[in-house]
């Protein structure tokens, strides 16, 4: 446990796994066969975002059990990222054409918009009536400038924000006459 400072609301005590839990749980398969799992704290400024990540996960774990899914796997955009950048490795030099979409070998499809991939907060692997899916899921605050917004609604990611966070970034969805729906945390 260890407490980390919050801008808005003073500091709050964050749990982690540690390197002991951490083993257990990768050796029983305990989080689920495949899961990634983290331990410690990696990026200390970053502890607040992450650990509104799983606020983020129980609120769209329960929308897509209430549409009669179920969550088999969480993929964290750094995971996306190692994985995306070792499959174009692996294609070599002119392997890659940029469009709208680019499936890789590991089956998961990147968003290509504005020159670059879009990579979401995290994914969920699905499971619906025998079909697999995946969502991707973004935590927007109110650092979210147009351009980022703009880019995680044209990718077609849901997008998550904090209750106060909601309202600006409505009002920069509706500046720049875009529809989507912000779920709130």
């Amino acid at each position: 446990m260890k407490a980390i400072p919050h801008e808005e609301i003073g500091s709050r005590k964050l749990l982690t796994l540690t390197k002991n839990g951490h083993r257990f749980l990768t050796e029983t398969q305990s989080a689920g066969k495949g899961q990634v799992l983290y331990h410690g704290f990696t990026k200390p400024r970053e502890a607040n975002h992450d650990a509104d990540l799983y606020r983020l996960y129980q609120k769209a774990a329960e929308k897509i059990e209430g549409q009669g899914g179920r969550n088999l796997r969480v993929v964290l955009d750094y995971e996306m990222k190692k994985r995306l950048f070792r499959d174009l490795a692996k294609l070599g030099p002119g392997g890659f054409l940029p469009s709208k979409n680019v499936s890789l070998p590991n089956g998961i499809v990147f968003r290509w918009f504005e020159e670059r991939f879009q990579f979401p907060t995290f994914g969920s692997n699905t499971k619906r009536d025998g079909e697999r899916a995946r969502v991707d899921l973004e935590l927007a605050t109110s650092h979210y400038r147009g351009r980022n917004l703009t880019e995680r609604v044209r990718a077609g990611f849901s997008i998550y924000a904090h209750g106060e966070d909601a309202s600006k970034l409505r009002r920069v969805l509706d500046q720049r006459e875009l529809t989507a729906e912000i779920l709130s945390l």
